[in-house]
């Protein structure tokens, strides 16, 4: 019986880690219809293109977060299967990602075993193992904060002003403000620069 090929995306502003896994998903696990997209704005071009079975998604882009999307990619194609592939923290993106269904999640710093073990798993959709990929929890204390304020995290860590995340993200200054301060609060960080020791501290990227 001939096996379905899924139509596989992978969205990594990194081009040497998209080919990686194209390669790895061709030579170890014998897939051949896979995709590539650099950012944000390619990503969701692509998804316009054509129907996506399984998106391998890195969390930071160049051109943005990938929480920025990911409503709006479950909205509208609520079938695709999505694992993250990110040097990011799983227990920090954890209960934000579950928010939206996603409960794969695939660390950049895995064995190359572990990493093709866990690509079988979830093209074939299969649970994944915690060793391996699962979500999970701890007492990071950026793991509290919500999706938005993950959003707004990723600017503030860059140095990016109120104003012009407000713009970027279509919101208020009075929203950007007090989604500000609400990650002051939950993190205790008392400034910024406190902010950015503990994002080093847990390895939060931005």
């Amino acid at each position: 019986m001939v096996r379905t090929q899924p139509a596989i995306l992978i969205a990594d502003d990194h081009s040497m880690i998209r080919k990686g896994l194209k390669l790895y998903l061709q030579l170890s696990l014998n897939y051949s219809d896979i995709s590539e997209a650099g950012t944000c704005s390619e990503l969701m071009n692509e998804l316009v293109k054509r129907k996506y079975t399984h998106l391998v998604l890195d969390l930071i882009l160049s051109d943005g977060s990938a929480l920025e999307v990911i409503p709006n990619i479950r909205r509208v194609y609520p079938d695709l299967h999505i694992m993250i592939f990110s040097m990011q923290p799983p227990e920090v993106y954890g209960e934000a990602l579950r928010t939206y269904g996603i409960q794969y999640y695939l660390s950049k710093t895995a064995g190359e075993e572990d990493i093709i073990q866990a690509l079988q798993r979830f093209i074939e959709n299969q649970s994944l193992k915690k060793a391996n990929g699962g979500i999970l929890q701890s007492e990071n204390p950026f793991s509290a904060l919500a999706p938005r304020e993950l959003e707004i995290l990723h600017y503030v860590l860059k140095g990016i002003g109120t104003k012009q995340i407000a713009e970027t993200l279509s919101l208020k200054m009075s929203t950007i403000s007090t989604l500000k301060t609400r990650i002051f609060e939950k993190t205790n960080a008392g400034n910024i620069k406190e902010l950015i020791e503990l994002a080093s501290l847990y390895n939060v990227n931005y």
